[in-house]
């Protein structure tokens, strides 16, 4: 019998066996895709010392298969059932399996190995499996390749345990062509040559979980610091070598500096036989933390020489982030991916303090605000807002649990409770939790439970409000005193769902009289909150301080006192405006937007400036109509390109320029910006980098589509790195003036090889979706959502999110957003997640719908 019908044999037993065991046994685990809660439950309890040894064969050429050779060895303490072995690939990767030193009888059905009770024993058990390694997470280009295994696909690879309390060992062997290099979580042992091809032998790695294991190989270039005695090694491609030098000893020192801040804060040292880390171009995410091969994006870390301070300051907090996962998500994991938010809340939250010594200029608390609030506020206003932690029943959902809630939310909610308990505590209650957790796996509970010993709060009850429910509380002042001159007010919190939850929490409100000006520290746990000082003044800032986190009142009239703010009390004051704006029943965009522009001219400080162009940006192309728009744009251009050329500062410059060319809709003044990204047009102090110009090339196809072929070909041809060639010859169908060409684009998208390198999918996308194409390019909503739940199976985590906002953000009809209410109501039983990742992203393209009709005739 050939090896295909015993492969088809065994799936079609594995099937039978699967049906007799549910009817005759109602305690068995089902054989289902993905794995299940159940499923990893009973593995925990029965799989203890945890070993892998894995080999991959990688040729030279992407097309070609990888084949590998695995022995996994365990201690089981029961085998009560079937043994499940995750792998999500065809049956026919498997080339040959043996249990204990003999031939496996092994079903395949459901992405797992099925392994007969029969032939495992109490006590250790050894797996040997040959197989076809599985492509969808080893990210093959045509000089190197990289895994991605976050956070249930390392089983897509090869075959594993692939849950996340099962932590392991892995010793890895690659044997790779001779001129590529490899990197992986343990140290090399050895480098050998077989014929032309070269073999790396990695030494044992440290306990660390499925996810977290990691290898990059490819033809990169090594570059090696050492510092008291420990070195640390950088993977890139970068082809400038100005760049490379200007940016290495920055992105060396921002590492030094976390880890020893961190080993500081946690009392630990670093846990881990090394630290090294690969930039990688296109990746998915803007890092990944593998224990000792950390992976970046390389744009994130070789910053252009005209970066600006948030983009100097973005770097450093992404290197703390990750560096921070080291002992927040690596050595102390979540049991289950519905606490995944844990290990990033601290990474977040932790980058946080580690970078404040490292920028003593920055004014750390407005970027706090400015980096997490409006994106946290960005879901929970929507009607698809999740919790903090969510519930999950199978893996092949955690990629779902990401998102803003978990990124920004979460690190608003930790600094409350940071403030409720006091820092020392705090800390001391980290300490304990990492000491008692190292190499090991923890949960949100179990955090709670070490704090609530240390604290006279209900933290239980206050978890459940901030931590398993979603949204946030609106705040309105009311007189609580009668007569037309009110002497004492009340805070009232209003929760949105009409349940009369209560968030507790801590901020400032700033009352500014004629003569005076009063700062008063509110405590609001309760529904309605009285005020000591008279709040009956001429004018109020709620949440001075950036502390809290809610719907909070605000008036435009506030900003007449610009002057008089501080640079957080500004930051603060426009979230509050933007947010009533797009809550308002009658918002005047066109005042707030000339307010926005008054402010752009006067404001230094980058991190307004970005907030205020962001807001600029989102107004100007959403919230007014077409003859509106065009009415506004000609003094708009004006004050930019104005403010511009006037600014000293090169940073701020490019930044107001950027905005310039996003707005710009005047024949002259795209004119100007041709001109700039031609090179025949010299602004001084006006740098602009290779990826500027390639951002450019790409405004420009889309405003002049006569010369759209032009300016993708010149292009192409004057860009140097060849990865960002590649990644422009993929988009210039997206950027054609032919609409058939767009649409044939498109439609090829609808095939996963052509959605791999994600990053540049956006990029199309965003280009197809631009404001001017809305009416050519909505007929994409309705099939980009049909897409969607093949996405979430093939895509990474923040894939399917970003595909939808990509699709949706810039539309304000009313054909767009029907198109997507009437999606929901035919598909009642659609999956939950991405029900609301839908309506999270399509919240701005309704409030711009309902906004826009206001403002048109009757």
């Amino acid at each position: 019998m050939s090896s295909q019908l015993i492969t088809a044999a065994k799936t079609l037993l594995a099937g039978l066996s699967i049906g007799l065991t549910a009817a005759c046994d109602q305690s068995g685990l089902a054989v289902e895709s993905g794995v299940s809660l159940p499923l990893a439950q009973y593995r925990a309890g029965i799989i203890s010392n945890l070993s892998y040894r894995v080999t991959f064969d990688i040729p030279a050429q992407a097309a070609d298969d990888i084949s590998g050779h695995i022995i996994i060895s365990m201690q089981l303490s029961g085998i009560e059932q079937p043994l499940q072995l995750d792998f999500r690939a065809s049956a026919d990767n498997i080339k040959r399996v043996t249990i204990n030193q003999r031939t496996s009888e092994y079903l395949f059905s459901s992405e797992h190995l099925v392994i007969p009770q029969s032939e495992l024993q109490i006590g250790m058990n050894k797996i040997e499996i040959e197989f076809i390694a599985g492509s969808q997470s080893l990210n093959r280009n045509p000089e190197y390749l990289y895994t991605l295994f976050v956070p249930d696909r390392a089983r897509t690879a090869f075959p594993v345990f692939d849950q996340p309390d099962l932590k392991a060992t892995y010793e890895l062997t690659l044997i790779v062509p001779g001129d590529w290099v490899a990197l992986s979580n343990a140290p090399i042992e050895s480098i050998d040559s077989v014929g032309t091809r070269r073999k790396y032998q990695f030494k044992r790695s440290d306990l660390i979980s499925s996810y977290l294991f990691s290898f990059v190989a490819g033809k990169f270039q090594a570059v090696t610091r050492t510092r008291d005695g420990h070195s640390m090694t950088m993977l890139h491609r970068e082809t400038d070598p100005q760049k490379l030098q200007r940016n290495l000893d920055d992105i060396f020192d921002l590492h030094w500096a976390a880890l020893d801040w961190l080993e500081n804060y946690t009392g630990i040292e670093y846990p881990y036989q090394k630290f090294d880390f690969a930039l990688i171009p296109a990746f998915q995410y803007r890092g990944m933390e593998h224990v000792g091969a950390v992976q970046y994006r390389a744009a994130t870390l070789l910053l252009d020489e005209s970066a600006s301070e948030m983009e100097r300051l973005s770097r450093a907090k992404l290197i703390a982030h990750e560096t921070a996962h080291m002992w927040f998500g690596d050595l102390v994991t979540m049991r289950w991916f519905d606490d995944v938010w844990t290990k990033e809340v601290f990474a977040n939250f932790m980058a946080a303090k580690i970078i404040n010594p490292s920028f003593p200029e920055i004014d750390h608390e407005l970027n706090f605000l400015a980096t997490m609030h409006p994106g946290a506020y960005a879901v929970d206003r929507t009607a698809g807002a999740n919790p903090i932690r969510q519930y999950l029943g199978n893996l092949n959902g955690a990629g779902q649990m990401y998102g803003a809630i978990i990124y920004k939310k979460a690190p608003i909610m930790m600094r409350q409770l940071e403030t409720l308990i006091g820092e020392g505590k705090f800390r001391q209650g980290v300490q304990t939790y990492l000491q008692r957790y190292s190499f090991a796996n923890a949960s949100w509970p179990d955090l709670i439970a070490i704090l609530d010993a240390l604290s006279d709060e209900d933290l239980q009850a206050w978890s459940d409000v901030w931590v398993n429910t979603p949204g946030r509380p609106a705040f309105l002042l009311k007189a609580a005193s009668a007569g037309e001159a009110p002497t004492q007010f009340a805070l009232l919190q209003q929760d949105f769902a009409g349940s009369g939850r209560v968030w507790p929490q801590q901020f400032e409100i700033m009352a500014v009289s004629q003569d005076k000006v009063v700062r008063t520290k509110v405590l609001s746990t309760s529904a309605s909150t009285a005020l000591v000082e008279n709040h009956a003044s001429t004018s109020i800032l709620f949440n001075s301080d950036g502390f809290g986190y809610a719907l909070f009142p605000a008036s435009i009239k506030n900003l007449e006192l610009w002057d008089q703010l501080s640079d957080l009390e500004r930051g603060s004051e426009l979230i509050n405006l933007y947010e009533q704006l797009l809550t308002s029943a009658s918002p005047d965009v066109e005042q707030y937007l000339m307010a926005l522009q008054r402010i752009i001219v006067m404001e230094k400080n980058q991190l307004l400036l970005d907030l205020a162009l962001k807001q600029l940006h989102r107004i100007y192309w959403s919230f007014l109509t077409p003859a509106k728009r065009l009415a506004l744009a000609p003094e708009l251009e004006t004050t930019l390109w104005q403010t511009m050329l006037s600014d000293d500062n090169s940073s701020r410059k490019k930044l107001i320029f950027l905005a310039f060319a996003d707005i710009a809709l005047s024949p002259g003044q795209v004119q100007k910006v041709y001109d700039i990204w031609a090179e025949s047009l010299q602004i001084d102090q006006l740098i602009l980098s290779e990826n500027d110009n390639i951002n450019l090339s790409q405004t420009l196809a889309i405003k002049l589509p006569e010369s759209s072929s032009t300016i993708v070909s010149a292009q192409i041809k004057r860009t140097e790195n060849p990865d960002s060639q590649r990644r422009m010859h993929f988009i210039s169908a997206s950027l054609a003036a032919d609409q058939s060409e767009r649409d044939t684009f498109f439609s090829s998208l609808a095939q996963e090889k052509n959605r791999e390198v994600e990053s540049w999918v956006l990029d199309a996308l965003k280009n197809l979706h631009h404001p001017l194409r809305r009416s050519t390019s909505e007929r994409y909503i309705l099939p980009s959502l049909a897409l969607l739940q093949e996405i979430q199976v093939t895509g990474d985590i923040f894939f399917p999110a970003l595909w939808l906002n990509a699709t949706l953000v810039n539309y304000n009809s009313s054909s767009a957003v029907n198109t997507v209410t009437a999606f929901l109501a035919a598909r009642p039983g659609y999956d939950e997640q991405l029900r609301m990742k839908i309506l999270q992203s399509a919240d701005m393209a309704i409030r711009a719908n309902s906004i826009v009709a206001r403002a048109l005739p009757e």
